[in-house]
């Protein structure tokens, strides 16, 4: 869905979900615009039991001049909307929204789908925010934000709200839209030091004394009472100090669900996979390697663990995920390679850019992917190699050279990378312009011959390969492990798609 399959409809209300928070309201206001500046006749409503009480909330709609109205549920005489009526934040029949009857309804959120059987719906949880997504839908129509004063700034604070002062920030369109947005930094200062109640100062400090702790993998875990999620990344913050505590989760319960918040200062635990794990199938999360965060849907986990308090889950949940792998130190690690068997890789075209035919030698760059940002430097013997993942990684001349062999067909990205979700763009980060990486993009297929011994993997692990022991690479079971047979230490991870188009059996 687009917003251009809602054009036809006048008037326009977007509702968000009942005591909205700052990326519901940000979401709503960017929709409420775009629709006004249709001359459509558009309302921006909430509803449910109160009003907006958060005093950041109050001044963010009245700084802002976010044009919101509460409506108050009116049991005798139901309320309904003409023409349409588009929930935000929220799905139309859901826990956490009051059902308004409509002509029309249509749908955009980035929650876990809980609503099937709305036409009109446009539903992402892999981005952080709602106000992701609005940026995008009205980016996609060529919408200048800029001429809806406040727009810019109420977008950043719900991201900034959602992601949990943006350190839960996984999906390269967050990153986008973080990097794009002129906000008004003192206004969102204002915001974030108007956010704690001395109500949830009490919270925190009753929460901190209610903790469990797991004596064998030194992690703790929390359940707060209801409060701002970011009060749950300030408890889970102040809890890692703990000397015996490298790893923490700390969640609560809401109307739809439970938002948690982890943390590890350990190298060998990355939050934000932790942060995946523990909702895996049952809600998304994601974030940093030190800080992550994550949202559990109530349906969906009822429907799996209708007997288990969530207390108990969270706890099993953190003591399965440190049962479920091993982990191998490849500078140092004696691999036996009895049971593994041997494999050769296919000659399967990749991109290549040389970085100097972009930007001057010397230029700072950011290269994002969808697996996350990589600062380089550009240099003038240095390749980007873009590879069948999608994946960005350097590569010096004289090496490329003696690898590769160049091709005359053009890169394409599409026919090439096995997920195209999301193009790779280089930033310039001396003046923060941004090109697509691709456009410079050429083909070329290895050279050479490169042998590896390979075993399926039965269980996790995770590998600190020898060019780079401060993070791991994560295999899960079905994933393959790999050791190049000329460097017995040069061990790493092939995931279970990916191997059977990249490597073939050899005798």
């Amino acid at each position: 869905m687009t917003l251009k399959d809602l054009e036809a409809f006048d008037p326009v209300t977007i509702q968000c979900h009942d005591n909205p928070d700052a990326d519901a309201l940000g979401a709503g206001f960017g929709l409420y615009a775009y629709f006004k500046s249709l001359g459509r006749q558009t309302r921006l409503i909430y509803s449910g039991r109160n009003p907006i009480q958060k005093s950041n909330l109050k001044i963010m709609i009245d700084e802002l001049h976010i044009p919101v109205e509460y409506v108050r549920p009116d049991e005798e005489q139901p309320l309904f909307i003409k023409g349409l009526l588009v929930t935000v934040d929220c799905q139309y029949g859901a826990g956490n929204v009051t059902k308004i009857a409509a002509d029309t309804v249509a749908i955009v959120d980035h929650h876990q789908v809980e609503i099937d059987g709305v036409p009109l719906s446009l539903i992402v949880p892999a981005l952080g925010s709602c106000c992701t997504l609005v940026w995008k839908l009205l980016r996609d129509e060529k919408f200048d934000i800029k001429t809806e004063p406040g727009l810019e700034t109420a977008l950043y604070y719900g991201l900034y709200t959602d992601t949990n002062q943006l350190s839960e920030i996984r999906n390269p369109l967050d990153m986008d839209m973080r990097d794009d947005l002129a906000f008004d930094a003192g206004l969102i200062n204002y915001f974030k030091n108007s956010n704690l109640s001395l109500k949830e100062l009490e919270i925190a400090g009753v929460a901190l004394i209610r903790y469990s702790f797991n004596e064998d993998y030194n992690f703790a875990v929390i359940k707060a009472q209801p409060c701002d999620p970011n009060i749950l990344g300030l408890i889970s913050d102040f809890l890692l100090q703990v000397d015996v505590i490298t790893s923490c989760l700390v969640f609560n319960e809401n109307a739809d669900g439970y938002k948690f918040s982890v943390r590890s200062c350990i190298r060998e635990v990355n939050a934000s996979e932790l942060a995946s794990y523990l909702c895996e199938g049952i809600g998304s999360g994601g974030g940093h390697y030190e800080k992550a965060g994550g949202f559990v849907s109530k349906k969906l986990y009822e429907k799996h663990y209708p007997t288990l308090h969530p207390e108990a889950y969270f706890n099993n949940r953190m003591n399965q995920y440190f049962d479920s792998f091993d982990l191998i130190y490849a500078a140092d690690y004696d691999i036996d390679t009895f049971d593994m068997k041997k494999y050769s890789k296919k000659k399967i075209p990749i991109g290549f850019v040389k970085a100097d035919e972009v930007l001057p030698a010397g230029t700072p760059i950011t290269i994002r992917t969808l697996e996350g940002d990589v600062d380089m430097t550009i240099e003038d013997d240095l390749y980007i190699m873009i590879g069948i993942k999608g994946e960005v990684y350097p590569n010096r001349r004289a090496k490329f050279e003696k690898s590769y062999q160049v091709l005359p067909d053009k890169y394409e990205f599409e026919t090439y990378a096995l997920s195209a979700d999301y193009v790779p763009t280089i930033k310039n980060r001396n003046d923060g312009s941004t090109l697509h990486l691709t456009d410079y993009a050429r083909a070329c297929v290895p050279t050479g011959q490169v042998h590896i011994h390979a075993r399926e993997l039965t269980r996790g692990v995770k590998v600190f390969t020898a060019w780079d022991k401060s993070k791991y690479m994560l295999g899960k079971p079905g994933d393959f492990l790999a050791v190049r047979c000329e460097d017995r230490h040069d061990i790493y991870v092939v995931e279970r798609d990916i191997f059977g188009k990249t490597y073939e059996e050899t005798v």
